[in-house]
This record gives structure tokens, sequence and C-alpha cells, in this order.
């Protein structure tokens, strides 16, 4: 399995997943000419679009490449209406193939409410697409669920295997780790995070692939339990962790 970022727009993530003999999915086809430009380049055939979610910055090139290269379009069940040109509506718990590769799809609603996480296996690999819910150091606005359901939605992304790798629909890395680092100031692994991405960033590449467990050391939006988060923000004790995941959310909502 390969897997191919290509940056779209103004900080979008779009991704080929290749099987061993050059056939490939399209994840999140945020617009047509980069996706077919990178299809050309390692040439790959695509067979398929996965799309995360209906936002237009996720989903802008559906049509066109769908058109163009005669591809299934899958998306949630309930985004028949959102996701341009799908095909098949999936729901959680169901499978997609492509070649010998097979996601399991698992719905995540938070960021919106059709969110599909798209979870593979292949050749020792574990990767999961999170779209706009799970991001490096960061989670998604809660632009059409509740704090509940992205809790919930981030609970269900961290039982996955901890060696899973995330790749996420944007490059929020470096903003998510400076949230990370004021609320907790003290965390050694959020500052080893932020020498990281920046060194990519300053190679011009993608800060995709951290783990689960990374992502447990690092991620404030899966650490609501933490001591020190909890005294930055004001954020009671006892208070229960979806309470403590609001004020973190909101808190992020307004910080520069």
């Amino acid at each position: 399995m390969r897997i191919v970022p290509v940056p779209c727009l103004k900080d979008n993530y779009a991704y080929l997943v290749a099987d061993d003999i050059g056939s490939a999915v399209i994840v999140d086809a945020s617009e047509a000419a980069p996706v077919r430009a990178a299809l050309q380049r390692e040439g790959f055939h695509a067979k398929a679009i996965w799309s995360t979610h209906h936002h237009p910055d996720h989903v802008g090139g559906n049509e066109e490449l769908a058109d163009e290269l005669d591809l299934e379009v899958v998306g949630h069940v309930s985004d028949g209406a959102r996701i341009p040109a799908l095909t098949k509506g999936v729901e959680m718990g169901d499978t997609v193939t492509m070649g010998d590769l097979k996601a399991h799809c698992l719905h995540i609603p938070g960021h919106t409410l059709g969110a599909v996480a798209y979870f593979l296996e292949h050749g020792g690999d574990r990767v999961v697409f999170t779209g706009d819910t799970l991001f490096c150091a960061g989670c998604g606005r809660l632009f059409e669920g509740t704090p509940a359901q992205m809790h919930a939605s981030l609970t269900c992304l961290l039982a996955l295997p901890g060696d899973t790798r995330v790749h996420c629909g944007h490059e929020y890395t470096e903003s998510n780790l400076r949230f990370a680092a004021h609320v907790e100031p003290s965390n050694a692994d959020v500052r080893a995070a932020q020498e990281r991405a920046a060194k990519l960033r300053a190679e011009g590449k993608p800060t995709m692939g951290s783990t689960l467990d990374h992502e447990k050391k690092t991620n404030p939006f899966v650490r609501v339990g933490s001591a020190e988060l909890r005294r930055t923000l004001g954020i009671e004790p006892d208070a229960d962790d979806v309470t403590a995941f609001a004020a973190i959310r909101a808190a992020k909502d307004s910080f520069r």
C-alpha cells in the first residue's frame, strides 16, 4: 500500500491510496487538477473516491473526476444529497474495497453529522483517514454535531490500534501544537512534536502520519483528563470528560 498526500486549495490534503499494481483510491477529492496531476505523475489508475464528509473543500473535485474516470464515490448514507456524485452510501461497520485494499468505515459525527473515517490494515501497516474530525494535535470545529458526539467519535478513533497512522484533511499541525503547548506548557511530547513539525514544514513536507499513540500524548482534545490542561483552562477537576472537551473546544475556537 502506498499513500501519496496531494496538497490542494490553501491547506487541504487529498490522498491517493494505491495497491501493489497501481490501482488507487482518492480520499477527499478537494479539487480535480492537483489530483489528476498526481495520478499521472505516480502512474496510478483511480478506481474510486472515498469522501470523509460533504464540505466543498473535500468534495470539490468529485463530479469532474468521477465523470472523467468513471469512479465509484463513497460517503455516509445520510449525505446522499450533499456529497457530489455519491454512488455508495456507507454506515458504521461497513467495508469498502479496491483491489486487495479494504477499509472499515467508522461513522464519526461531530464536525459534520455524516463524517466517516476509513481504516485500513495492509501488509502490517495501519492507517486511518479522518477528514476534519481528528487532526494531528487537534480536532475539527463542531459545525453540525455536539461536544458529546465529537468526544464519542474521538474515543472511537482512539480505540483503534495505537500504531495506526493518522492522515487528516488539513495542514493545521503547527497551529494546533501552539495551542497544545499553551494548555500544557510542561508537556515535553508537545515540544518535541513542535520541533518535528517545524522541520518538516521548513523542508516543504506534510506533517501527516502521526500515530494514535502519539496523539494520546500530544492532542489536547483526547487529553481531557490532564490535570495541567484543566488548571490552565479553569476546568473543574471533577468535571466529566464531555464538559472538559467542550471547554477545550471553546478555548481553541478563540485561540490566536
